[in-house]
């Protein structure tokens, strides 16, 4: 069970790719929790859309195979087109669809009139609550699901209801442990903002060949033992829930993808004709974010936007 199961790559604030290694046993331990809740069984059939570079893709093709229903796999054209999506759903008897909050929105800018059996799993980036009111409706369930790839995949997931007030990531899974610590590594009160850290049976054993990092990020704290300190700004609300609010640096999620936008920087610094170079995210419209680099050209150097985008 402490074999590594897999190795998947997240993006460096270095400019340098970080491998997360998660065990055998974190891995059994999250599909058993996912089997229970939100739940899966033998009648079930999930449509998967997630490329295999993104660590929840995992969920969508060994969930079924460990709970004897059934997987079927979109290609990556269907993927990424609202009508195939709808087409697939109906198609196969879907009760069970993940993705990111991107892709249910290519689903609703369709005018899709939704599922009335389908288990929806909304993860990746933040469930914005506008989305969340449009989906239940068209759903059985809509789940909200979190949890970074260095704790395996999911680490809570939440039922959000009709009606509901606020959309927050819920209680952890099985075997898993969330504690908000505040700057001097004590456990912040409750309804207090600090840094949610993860601990439990889902911590990955480490980043590959970085024992440097790994000591940074998976700490020993008294009290709690081994946490991994996600960088996310949370707090434990009064019903024991908890409230994501956003990052403490400049990580990103867009269309669920983890970006670190110094990673960008340090690729574009090592061009010759640049001497400075900053990035930030430019909201173009609302649920419309792009990725701009702004870039300071070398002493007497002319650099052309698009070859800067190519290298």
């Amino acid at each position: 069970s402490d074999s590594p199961a897999y190795v998947i790559y997240t993006s460096g604030s270095t400019g340098t790719p970080k491998g997360v290694l998660v065990s055998h046993g974190a891995l059994a331990n999250f599909l058993a929790s996912m089997r229970e809740e939100p739940g899966f069984g033998p009648d079930d059939c999930l449509l998967a859309v997630t490329t295999t570079s993104f660590d929840i893709s995992i969920l969508e093709l060994l969930l079924p195979v460990y709970s004897g229903g059934q997987v079927f796999i979109a290609s990556r054209e269907d993927a990424t087109d609202a009508r195939a999506l709808q087409e697939l759903i109906t198609a196969h008897s879907i009760s069970v669809l993940q993705a990111t909050p991107a892709t249910w929105r290519l689903l609703l800018s369709a005018d899709w009139s939704g599922a009335p059996g389908l288990k929806a799993l909304c993860g990746g980036e933040a469930l914005p609550p506008d989305l969340a009111a449009k989906l239940i409706p068209l759903v059985h369930e809509l789940w909200n699901m979190y949890g970074p790839t260095e704790t395996t995949i999911w680490s809570s997931c939440k039922m959000i209801e009709p009606g509901f007030t606020r959309v927050t990531v819920g209680a952890p899974i099985w075997n898993t442990q969330f504690v908000v610590l505040d700057e001097s590594a004590h456990m912040a009160p409750r309804n207090v903002p600090g840094e949610l850290c993860i601990g439990g049976a889902g911590l990955a054993i480490g980043y590959q060949n970085r024992p440097e990092l790994t000591a940074d990020r998976f700490v020993d704290v008294p009290h709690f033992g081994r946490l991994y300190r996600t960088g996310d700004k949370a707090r434990i609300l009064s019903d024991g829930e908890v409230q994501h609010l956003g990052r403490f640096d400049d990580q990103v999620k867009i269309r669920g993808f983890r970006i670190e936008l110094g990673e960008i920087e340090s690729a574009l610094a090592r061009n010759s004709g640049v001497d400075q170079a900053a990035v930030r995210i430019w909201e173009v419209a609302a649920n419309d974010h792009r990725i701009v680099a702004c870039c300071v050209p070398a002493t007497g150097m002319k650099v052309a936007p698009q070859k800067l985008r190519k290298y």
